[in-house]
């Protein structure tokens, strides 16, 4: 679903049918249905001192932090002086719910709809795109197990990997429809950005002289239980469900040494980081030295 984030009190006075122009310093070339979120910043001040704006939400719940309902945008209009004059003239309470300087934009809202349950997001600029954890599992179907080379070759077997490989951008990603679980990963990270579950990426490898199999995979929690996002990892992909985290954490490096190490290893050799978004474009090098960068998981104590 396309979403807009506003800060309150706007999100609320267009779920409530009180607010039909939404404006804004740039334009938008979108049209159709829309979705409007809460963002969690806290009213402005100065807002707050706006006594006919906030008279307007009088006894009324704010919805901090929550996708709240859907409308459709239909037109987005240029605002010249005349068209900020008029509506300060004839439209009033709309002209105190928005900003109306001449430069601006208006984006016009119809068919406005409550929704019967709201949906926590954290939000993100612009117009983004909110998908559930079904939703992206479908959009990670497109991606088939592969990498891309400096040289921008895609590849579907892992010879020259270690040489060759540059981590992708989400974008490229899609567009190049491949990648190794490390590139996937940074898409799911993509893609899941917006919601309120808390997710994490983590990197499992495996350090002696002649291998060094590695693994990242992502974590999200919700409604008090954990997930592990899995769709790179073919014969275990899926969204695994756990009490704990530490539960989660334990089950992915079991199945790590029985299908990775075929129960041939060394405890201490075994090391998972939790990381966060690295640059794109790096080598295979690169990328795991960030990773070992990283926070330590004390295994032993999981």
């Amino acid at each position: 679903m396309k979403v807009l984030s506003l800060t309150e009190p706007y999100a609320t006075l267009i779920s409530e049918n009180k607010k039909l122009i939404e404006t804004r310093s740039w334009k938008t070339d979108y049209r159709g249905e829309l979705y409007i979120h809460a963002s969690v910043t806290k009213i402005p001040k100065e807002w707050k001192k706006n006594k006919e704006l906030m008279g307007l939400v009088d006894n009324t719940s704010l919805n901090y932090g929550n996708i709240i309902c859907k409308c459709n945008l239909v037109d987005c209009i240029y605002m010249t002086k005349d068209y900020v004059e008029n509506m300060k003239k004839n439209n009033y309470q709309e002209y105190i719910c928005g900003v109306y300087e001449e430069g601006r934009y208006a984006w016009i809202l119809e068919d406005i709809t409550p929704l019967k349950k709201s949906i926590k997001a954290k939000g993100r600029l612009n117009i983004w795109n909110y998908y559930n954890e079904l939703e992206i599992m479908d959009l990670m179907d497109n991606i088939d197990y592969g990498w891309v080379s400096k040289e921008g070759e895609i590849n579907y077997e892992l010879d020259n990997f270690a040489r060759d490989y540059t981590l992708q951008s989400p974008k490229e990603t899609i567009k190049n429809k491949v990648g190794v679980c490390w590139d996937q990963v940074e898409l799911e990270r993509y893609y899941f950005k917006g919601n309120e579950w808390q997710e994490k990426t983590y990197y499992l490898v495996y350090h002696d002289k002649k291998i060094y199999p590695t693994h990242t995979f992502l974590t999200y929690k919700k409604d008090d239980k954990y997930y592990w996002f899995e769709h790179s990892w073919e014969n275990k992909k899926g969204i695994h469900e756990y009490l704990t985290l530490q539960e989660l954490l334990l089950d992915v490096i079991k199945k790590f040494i029985k299908d990775e190490l075929h129960n041939q290893y060394k405890k201490e050799n075994i090391l998972l980081y939790q990381y966060k978004k690295p640059r794109y474009h790096i080598s295979t090098e690169e990328f795991m030295n960030y990773c070992e960068m990283q926070e330590l998981i004390k295994i032993d104590k999981l």
